[in-house]
């Protein structure tokens, strides 16, 4: 059925309104603004509703749309009369509109800000969470049309649409009136609707990425006939590991009557497998790769991994191919990994997934390994599973993402799912790009509350198949922001890896105070030495001689566990003549025994050569007596090995993993860690130590404070006002003292001084002493140039200051000069805010000068700052010290400094239109301060989608 259009119900497409949305149960659906075109699908669904649905929306027996109801549900305004629908495969499964209206009731226009809303869900899709996402979408809309509230009316036997508008977290009414339950709510986002919201995001995007990775059958297509391929090499690796589910080949060129291939059932189309198929992985040329996508979401296919090349890594074709393959995969509610991808792997004993390029499976352990480089991925791989060289031991993988391109599901997705995964501990990642960095940091703070998260971000520009936002911040203020979110980051694969093992094999450390024991002196001042530079605390090292026996190493590491002055202990150890393979397993269950006297303090070796040692090591946490006592929570047990039989001779380890009830490991049991150099062991320790004391601060994150003399409403108005001279504006001297001072920040006077009587003139105006300083760009905050002159007591002085000024430096009009009344003397800082459209708002501090200027030493937080954040901003500087007394100084007001910090963190984040605050500089004295310099820049804000309803990146 095609209704004509009315010309005065046509307005322009609101394109931006369309969204991809990842549902509860992982699948994808596209929500976009329904139109006079959609009349067709629009009584297709309707036919698809039961009677009961149809009874629950329009209260009473409503078996068909009429062409009347038809013409209404098509034709929008989009702005008092809006429809959304929520597709997949290009038909819809639900819709919802609003209409506006007024006190009364009926239908109105703006100012009105009121609207009626109503849904309807087909049947098959209820309990999906299609209605809870439309609600933010229309929500989303409804505000940007002025629309502040929501009516709903709805029969009481409804529960599940009842339930909908309960527990979306807005503010509501509820009242009841012939027969009918009435609902009134704000569409003010709240704190609670925002955590909804970001539960409801987690929740769909760890189940999306669990269909990916726990999939009960894979269809491999482009299984080549003859050995060798891509294709068949995935087949096989799928075969190799054990994949628990049902497996399938896929190739159109197979002949009709073969019927496997390498013992996996063979089909010319997926189309051709009978039952369900959950995950495809994709190893045909780019070109092909269109046609599987069909057929794969006709068939109801839930993800797909593509292999293949050929997208937006090789330029701008490419990427309009990767758009067009991302768009047709959504558009039957499929999610991928890739394209350009290595693949993924899940070492569960219930998975067993090695849908990658990756030839063996890797040990089953509680590492999370996320890689968008299929090279970086493979090299993580290979360090982890190898038991010699570098960090040995065998810690190993419980699930492994390589994205490649990632055009769709991206690190922030994997994260999602790690973060409440049972069987993850830690979760390393190697990162060439953040494409959303505000979500990341999000999603990194509450996942690094729970688990370690471990961060190799490349410094350099994204892949060319990358798609990321701009950003103008360093790339080390981001790596400060990422710390900040309890990210711990590194710069290698080989601190990826080092780090990440010592956290999954040991508890955290209570503090940086670290014993040292060993064989070797030289070794332990070696330890010792690079404990301070990474800012531990080491005790003397503790030389036990080179004729120490495996009994002497055991009471040395017991004695040092239980001293209360120790957090941590590393022991380190060199060969000695005539030591074998029975020494080094003598002396790892010495250290075994000797830690789980003591559970709570990490342990770590560092070797020299010992080729047994640490392969002993992990080998004595799994073969020890075990004690008669259920593990903790916190130890959970490796799982038991997968790797394929008869590849290397046995280990003591892959003899225990083998048994048919192998112990349950003792939770003091955990593998120590082996490293073959000092300064790696100290630098991991050292991170451990970090991380440890964020998770105790995160516990208790502060607050945002309130300042009774701040004025957020005269604020706005004035910003306002400024703003409707133009999109950016850099504010005068007045208005950016008028500004500030309305959150309670105080920025002495300039007054300009461009003749000697002039100067004189504001001097007296100020009253002496005063300074005269030239504002010249080249010479602004440029004190060591001479360009100011300080303490001048009086017109004298100042004016044979201005000569000076002028015959050095040129003419008034080139150095226009000002002159302010004399602070306090004190430390100069700068303080800083500035709005990113990546990362969102940011403040920054540090030293006044060359500090900041020459060495780059700032810190940044991410805004709102809390008070916990803004003394910890004052002190993470490399030169805080000069703040504090440094070699006898005077001490400076910190806590004034502070409430600077917050004042300012609050006025960017109640306003965003400020986009850019410099204060600079702010002598800090010993009672207050001065703030000398400021500028503000004004902007309409940049878009947030943070704030907003949930959605997948648009391409």
């Amino acid at each position: 059925m095609q209704t004509p259009a009315d010309p005065q119900d046509r307005h322009e497409y609101p394109s931006h309104w369309e969204a991809d949305v990842v549902l509860r149960d992982g699948g994808t659906a596209r929500v976009r603004p329904i139109t006079v075109d959609d009349a067709d699908r629009l009584v297709s669904f309707y036919e698809q509703v039961s009677d009961e649905s149809k009874y629950y929306r329009f209260f009473a027996p409503y078996p068909r749309l009429s062409a009347k109801d038809v013409h209404r549900f098509t034709h929008h305004d989009f702005v008092d009369r809006v429809g959304l629908a929520a597709t997949i495969g290009g038909e819809f499964i639900a819709t919802v509109r609003y209409d506006r209206i007024g006190t009364d009731g009926m239908p109105a226009s703006a100012p009105a800000d009121e609207a009626e809303v109503a849904f309807l869900v087909q049947d098959a899709h209820q309990g999906r969470g299609v209605a809870s996402a439309l609600l933010e979408h229309i929500a989303a809309v409804a505000r940007e049309r002025g629309i502040r509230r929501f009516a709903a009316e709805v029969l009481p036997a409804n529960s599940k649409m009842i339930k909908v508008f309960t527990d979306a977290g807005y503010t509501q009414q509820r009242s009841f009136e012939d027969g009918v339950v009435r609902l009134e709510f704000d569409l003010e986002p709240t704190d609670r609707s925002v955590a909804v919201q970001r539960a409801r995001e987690q929740r769909a995007e760890a189940r999306s990425v669990r269909r990916l990775l726990a999939p009960g059958s894979v269809a491999v297509i482009g299984v080549g006939r003859a050995p060798g391929g891509v294709g068949r090499s995935v087949l096989g690796n799928l075969r190799d590991a054990g994949f628990t589910g049902r497996l399938h080949a896929v190739n159109q060129a197979f002949p009709d009557d073969l019927k496997e291939v390498d013992g996996v059932p063979a089909h010319r189309s997926v189309r051709d497998i009978e039952g369900p198929v959950d995950l495809a992985v994709v190893a045909v040329p780019a070109e092909h790769v269109p046609g599987v996508v069909t057929d794969c979401g006709e068939h109801g296919v839930q993800g797909l991994v593509v292999l293949a090349s050929g997208y937006a890594e090789s330029g701008q074709d490419g990427r309009a191919r990767q758009r067009e393959l991302v768009r047709h995969a959504r558009t039957y509610g499929m999610r991928i990994i890739g394209p350009n991808a290595f693949g993924i792997i899940n070492t569960a004993d219930d998975v067993r997934l090695n849908a990658s390029l990756a030839p063996e499976m890797p040990r089953p352990g509680r590492i999370g390994l996320f890689a968008q480089s299929g090279a970086i991925g493979i090299a993580l791989l290979s360090r982890l599973h190898r038991r010699g060289g570098g960090v040995t031991g065998t810690t190993g993988v419980s699930t492994f993402v390589s994205s490649g391109n990632r055009a769709d599901v991206s690190g922030n997705d994997v994260i999602q799912y790690w973060y409440d995964d049972p069987d993850t501990d830690v979760v390393l990642m190697y990162l060439e790009s953040i494409g959303n960095p505000r979500k990341f940091t999000r999603l990194a703070r509450r996942t690094a509350a729970a688990k370690p998260l471990v961060v190799v971000q490349g410094a350099g520009s994204a892949p060319q198949g990358h798609a990321v936002r701009a950003t103008r911040l360093p790339h080390a203020t981001v790596s400060a922001l990422l710390r900040q979110a309890g990210v711990i980051r590194v710069d290698t694969i080989t601190e990826l890896v080092d780090a990440g093992l010592l956290l999954a094999r040991q508890p955290l450390p209570a503090g940086p105070r670290v014993a040292i024991v060993g064989n070797s002196e030289s070794l332990g001042l070696l330890t010792y030495d690079r404990c301070l530079a990474e800012g531990l605390r080491p005790a003397r090292p503790l030389d036990l001689t080179t004729g120490a026996t495996a009994a002497d190493f055991h009471r040395a590491l017991a004695g040092a566990l239980a001293d209360d002055s120790c957090d941590a202990v590393v022991v380190t150890a060199i060969p000695t003549i005539g030591e074998g393979t029975v020494g080094d397993a003598e002396l790892a269950e010495a250290l075994r025994s000797a830690a789980e006297g003591v559970p709570g303090k990490p342990v770590l070796v560092v070797h020299v050569e010992l080729g047994g040692l640490a392969e002993a090591l992990s080998a004595a946490g799994r073969t020890a007596p075990q004690a008669p006592q259920a593990p903790q929570a916190s130890a959970p047990p490796e799982r038991g090995d997968l790797q394929r039989p008869a590849e290397r001779p046995p280990t003591a380890e892959a003899a225990a993993d083998r048994t048919p009830a192998p112990p349950t490991p003792h939770p003091c049991s955990r593998l120590i860690p082996a490293y073959p150099a000092a300064e790696r062991a100290v630098r991991a320790l050292a991170e451990a130590v970090k991380y440890a004391q964020w998770r105790r601060e995160a516990a208790e994150p502060g607050k945002v404070p309130e300042y009774e003399d701040i004025d957020e409403k005269g604020t706005a108005e004035l910003i306002g006002a400024l703003l409707e001279r133009g999109e950016g504006l850099t504010l005068g001297v007045e208005e950016t003292c008028a500004l500030l001072g309305g959150y309670g920040i105080d920025v002495h006077r300039a007054l300009p001084a461009p003749t000697p009587e002039a100067a004189a003139g504001a001097a007296r105006d100020l009253g002496y002493p005063v300074a005269l300083k030239a504002t010249a760009p080249h010479l602004r905050h440029r004190a060591d140039l001479g360009g100011v002159r300080l303490d001048l007591a009086d017109e004298e002085q100042l004016r044979r200051a201005y000569a000076e000024l002028t015959e050095l430096f040129g003419p008034p009009e080139e150095l226009r000069p000002v002159v302010q009344r004399m602070a306090p003397r004190g430390v100069d800082t700068v303080v800083r805010a500035v709005i990113d459209p990546a990362a969102g708002a940011v403040l920054s501090f540090g030293l006044a000068g060359a500090a900041s200027q020459l060495l780059g030493d700032m810190a940044h937080r991410l805004v709102p700052v809390t008070d916990r954040d803004a003394t910890s901003l004052v002190r993470s500087i490399r030169t805080a010290p000069l703040l504090f007394g440094w070699r006898g100084s005077t001490p400076v007001d910190t806590p004034a400094l502070e409430e600077l910090l917050l004042r300012v963190s609050r006025l960017v984040d109640d306003h965003p239109e400020v986009v850019a605050v410099t204060l600079e500089p702010v002598v800090v004295a010993r009672h207050g301060l001065s703030v000398l310099g400021a500028t503000v820049r004004l902007a309409p804000p940049p878009a947030r989608d943070d704030l907003g309803p949930r959605t997948l990146p648009a391409y």
